[in-house]
């Protein structure tokens, strides 16, 4: 761990008044710091007092401190550590998430008018089922034209890179992207991967219209050449959203072209890095 100036400790010093308001978390006092704090949770999904120290360079205690006055000006709380696999003797770790209101004091803006507009857009239609499929046609478009942004990343990714790229491609835009390989049931069997997305611009709207999130696995599905599962989203209140991607081999899907017409890549493939939730 890196050397803590005393700048650093100075700013996590016991008997610093915690601002009354979410915003003023982050906008007075230690705000570069707790800022800092916040921020790595954005990016890395729900995290450990000690992932954060290590990450950041400050003490545990020093997190500690910064995680206290987020968790009393509701822009974290604190949950039980999910473990993959068999779990050791002791208590499970304690791990910190944005709240809803954490991750408004970042970067979700326009919620009001996008949901506006929306729903505009299925009461011109009459509602009902036909306001339904006129949002996911929306939905698909939106994002079909996403993801050939990202059609020349996977597509130039090894096999077994393609979630990886794909994670980049996503964090690039603000998703805090992660691959994370699973094992495989099968004994011997390639392991498969879950795509994870720390960060949702449109999780708020995504509550009201679920198209948002299928339109999103389509195009994942298209990009990636197989069948995906969404596990998990931001939207229904879970901490991350979690994509399942199976290993290279299984069943293919319809593939994304771009606007030129050229096929997507074919095939899915694995890659490592974070940790999801699923629920």
């Amino acid at each position: 761990m890196r050397e803590h100036t005393p700048q650093q400790e100075a700013e996590s010093a016991p008997g610093c008044a915690v601002p009354a308001t979410a915003a003023e978390v982050l906008l007075e006092g230690h705000r570069a710091t707790r800022d800092r704090v916040a921020r790595s949770i954005l990016d890395h999904g729900p995290s450990s007092a000690a992932d954060l120290a290590s990450r950041l360079g400050l003490t545990a205690a020093a997190v500690r401190r910064h995680l206290d006055g987020l968790t009393a000006a509701g822009l974290v709380d604190a949950r039980e550590q999910r473990v993959y696999g068999s779990r050791g003797r002791g208590r499970p770790a304690k791990v910190f998430a944005l709240t809803d209101a954490g991750r408004d004091a970042f970067y979700q803006a326009y919620d009001q008018l996008a949901a506006d507009a929306l729903r505009w857009i299925s009461d011109t239609v009459g509602g009902g089922k036909a306001g339904e499929e006129a949002v996911a046609a929306f939905a698909r478009a939106r994002f079909g034209r996403q993801g050939e942004r990202y059609l020349d990343a996977v597509r130039r990714a090894e096999a077994g890179e393609r979630a990886e790229a794909l994670a980049q491609a996503l964090s690039a835009d603000g998703y805090a992207a992660t691959v994370r390989r699973v094992p495989s049931a099968a004994a011997k069997a390639p392991a498969g991967a879950q795509l994870c997305q720390h960060h949702c611009p449109v999780a708020h709207i995504a509550e009201q219209f679920p198209q948002l999130c299928e339109a999103e696995t389509e195009v994942f599905s298209q990009l990636l050449g197989t069948h995906v599962q969404r596990l998990a989203t931001i939207a229904h209140g879970d901490g991350v959203c979690t994509t399942y991607v199976p290993a290279p081999g299984a069943a293919s899907s319809p593939t994304l072209r771009s606007a030129g017409g050229s096929d997507a890549v074919p095939t899915a493939g694995t890659s490592t890095e974070d940790s999801a939730s699923a629920r």
